[in-house]
């Protein structure tokens, strides 16, 4: 996607062009981002990266002769989505708790308090950052990869349901239609 230059680069949220779908319908139901796109787009539509999560959420359009297999890959989408969220969000929260008990527990270790003489707030090297790192990803190891499976899983589903949806629609345009075969 190319570079957003002049008036279009002052909005906060961008369409996502590459699933261009047929007719416009109004905006989704919000969940848990509040912004509606314009009723009249053809695009879904990304927004600014959650505070908790850092992910940017996507608001999918709804066209109004939506098929079955379109509507089960847009619900897959938000649901996956949905559940990304969520995990990021914890997984940050936690990651800034523990960061910052590690940090207090460090400097107590030393005898320092948090602020220097000046007031400015203490700051642990790079060295003693890393043993924190290593020993957070360590105790998060297995949750890291049952997400990374579960992820995995659900992509390679949405992968298929969007191999499903183009060939339909590529049938659709060549005006071949699905016949029923009577036994």
């Amino acid at each position: 996607m190319a570079a957003l230059t002049g008036p279009r680069a002052l909005r906060v949220w961008t369409p996502l062009r590459r699933y261009r779908h047929s007719e416009p319908t109004g905006p989704a139901p919000a969940k848990a981002v509040s912004f509606s796109p314009p009723p009249d787009s053809k695009y879904d539509w990304i927004g600014p990266p959650d505070r908790l999560s850092n992910l940017r959420p996507i608001k999918f359009f709804v066209p109004k002769n939506e098929s079955e297999p379109e509507r089960k890959l847009r619900e897959l989408r938000e649901e996956t989505q949905d559940w990304n969220q969520r995990f990021w969000a914890t997984q940050n929260l936690t990651f800034l708790k523990e960061k910052e008990d590690f940090i207090t527990a460090r400097f107590k270790a030393l005898g320092l308090d948090e602020r220097d003489e000046e007031g400015h707030k203490r700051k642990l090297n790079a060295e003693e950052m890393a043993v924190f790192y290593r020993d957070f990803l360590s105790e998060n190891l297995e949750k890291h990869t049952r997400y990374n499976r579960e992820w995995y899983q659900r992509n390679f589903t949405i992968t298929l349901l969007m191999a499903k949806v183009t060939l339909l629609r590529a049938w659709e345009k060549l005006g071949w239609k699905k016949t029923k075969t009577e036994p």
